[in-house]
């Protein structure tokens, strides 16, 4: 048994140990993940969605998946305001691994721009592509996330540095591009509309050599602006011409166009030109970017406030509503946004917990499952050896009486040596013989049975029964004082054949089961005949059947 309980022990740490994930398994997969990540970023998210981190016990490992699944949101450009744990892992890879401590912690700087903290944003990648002896392939994301921050808060002196070094490290022809526009930002930002001007030229030259006409004809707008800014409205008004010359009347900027077109005149001094341009130019931003289009509404509702003023010399408080109310709708638009993400970010946990309360079920079920087969297996192994254990002593017994019937036979064709006529070796003998008869009682099984009526039937037969009544009988008389005859003597007229046989068992003292064995008769059939035994001898009913006999023959 102790074997047993060992085995189930066992069998259980196992099956914790199988239905648990190890430290190494989630390194595994986390690793798995992020070369995933390198092909295929929804996958790669995928992965890590499967993971509670609340399983995650070691740091490295720890801070590895957080850092993986900060920079998945960042470049898949998703909510990241369940990532505020970034810090973690940005605060371990701190002097350690020069690649994951950069990419933590522009990811982190990302996080901080989710949440509202841009100026917070901004120092920190400051502090990042500050560090000397960095590898431009490393800064580059980096640098790019710095200066597209800087142009959100409209840095200007600041962010042109940045942005001169970020088109020195670009190495892909279209992010150059886009670090040369940033440039032009930075100019504007910081009156430098020179400058700004002449990135125009070389943006639209570029553009147009490689036929790119939406870029081409956006460059030229913005052109348009600069040259506004600088005083030549005129060359403003040619570069609009030309763009509806060569994009049409319903190009995707028309609204814009006229918009420019609109300042253009209201510089000059030209209201009822303003005043139509601006009108066109309404009508077109409503079927082009609907009527609510904050973006647009931004500039035209200063120019209606500024134009209204040229006009009756006074400011209408409803243009300035309007400015105010699309500024304010922008702001609940953002948060809105950023409710709703942080709404599907607490929804993802809510999923995520979900799915561990489920796994947990399943584990336990499992568990509960494994555990009764093992309880099983266990008892079906015990019932086995047990099984095991009776056959092998039924063997040893079945060699024992086949020793003894040896025995038997050699002593009764044998001369009787003059030792064996001592009292003392016949009742040995005898003894032995009625032991016979009781090992086969306590076990039997056929084979045994089989062997007591070879045994009984050496001298004579047995009709059938198990033993030779006749030498019972004679081992009962030698063995206990001649207890048979005298029963015989005094009872034989009242006592039957089964009855008789039931009381000289009893003597030599078999229990009712092997008597029954015996005598081939039920357990009820013995207790039954016991009664009739009690009535036919007038054995009182308290006292026992045996020790009456035995004190009345002794007289």
């Amino acid at each position: 048994m102790k074997n047993i309980f060992e085995l189930i022990l066992i069998s259980i740490l196992l099956c914790v140990v199988g239905c648990s994930r190890s430290a190494s398994d989630y390194n595994s997969i986390i690793d798995d993940a992020e070369r995933v990540s390198q092909t295929d970023a929804d996958s790669a998210m995928a992965i890590l969605d499967a993971i509670d981190p609340s399983d995650l016990s070691v740091d490295s490992i720890r801070a590895k998946y957080h850092y993986l699944r900060a920079w998945g949101h960042m470049r898949q450009n998703r909510s990241m305001v369940a990532d505020s744990l970034i810090s973690v892992a940005h605060s371990y890879y701190s002097g350690k691994d020069a690649v994951r401590d950069m990419q933590s912690g522009t990811a982190l700087a990302w996080y901080k721009f989710w949440i509202g903290d841009t100026p917070g944003a901004i120092s920190l990648l400051d502090s990042l592509v500050e560090r000397r002896d960095t590898p431009d392939s490393l800064l580059a994301e980096t640098l790019r996330i710095r200066v597209l921050l800087g142009a959100s808060e409209y840095q200007g002196n600041q962010l042109v540095p940045l942005a001169r070094r970020l088109m020195n490290i670009e190495t892909d022809s279209m992010r150059k591009l886009e670090a040369k526009y940033l440039l032009l930002s930075a100019y504007e930002y910081s009156n430098k509309v020179d400058s700004a001007l002449m990135l125009t030229d070389e943006l639209i030259g570029y553009a147009k050599s490689h036929k790119w006409g939406d870029k081409h004809f956006q460059f030229m707008l913005e052109q348009s602006q600069l040259l506004t800014e600088l005083g030549r409205e005129g060359e403003s008004q040619q570069t609009i011409d030309y763009i509806f010359s060569h994009a049409g009347p319903d190009n995707g900027a028309a609204d814009y166009l006229h918009l420019q077109t609109a300042i253009n005149a209201l510089n000059r001094g030209n209201l009822a030109t303003a005043s139509r341009e601006l009108a066109v130019a309404d009508s077109l931003a409503v079927k082009m970017r609907s009527a609510d289009d904050v973006y647009y509404h931004s500039y035209s509702n200063l120019l209606h406030a500024m134009i209204d003023f040229k006009l009756s010399g006074r400011v209408k408080l409803s243009h300035v509503n309007g400015l105010n109310n699309r500024q304010q709708e922008r702001f609940n638009r953002m948060k809105a946004s950023q409710w709703e993400s942080e709404r599907g970010a607490l929804q993802q946990q809510t999923r995520a917990l979900s799915l561990k309360a489920e796994s947990e079920h399943k584990t336990v079920v499992i568990l509960v499952i494994i555990l009764f087969a093992v309880v099983a297996i266990g008892v079906a192994l015990w019932i086995i050896r047990h099984r095991r254990q009776r056959e092998r002593e039924n063997e040893e017994r079945a060699e024992a009486l086949q020793k003894m019937v040896d025995e038997l036979k050699s002593a009764r064709l044998a001369p009787v040596p003059v030792d064996v006529k001592t009292p003392a070796a016949l009742r040995r003998a005898m003894l032995q013989q009625l032991g016979i008869i009781k090992m086969v009682a306590e076990t039997p099984t056929e084979q045994n049975r089989e062997m007591l009526r070879k045994i009984s039937s050496i001298e004579s037969d047995t009709n059938g029964e198990l033993v030779n009544w006749h030498n019972v009988y004679e081992l009962i008389d030698n063995l206990y004082s001649g207890f048979y005859s005298k029963l015989k003597s005094e009872f034989a007229d009242s006592l039957s054949d089964k009855e008789t046989q039931i009381i000289v068992l009893m003597i030599a003292g078999f229990s009712t089961k092997e008597i029954s064995v015996i005598t081939s008769q039920t357990a009820s059939t013995i207790y039954v005949r016991k009664s009739s035994v009690r009535k036919k001898i007038g054995v009182p009913e308290k006292e026992d059947i045996v020790a009456f006999l035995r004190e009345k023959f002794a007289e």
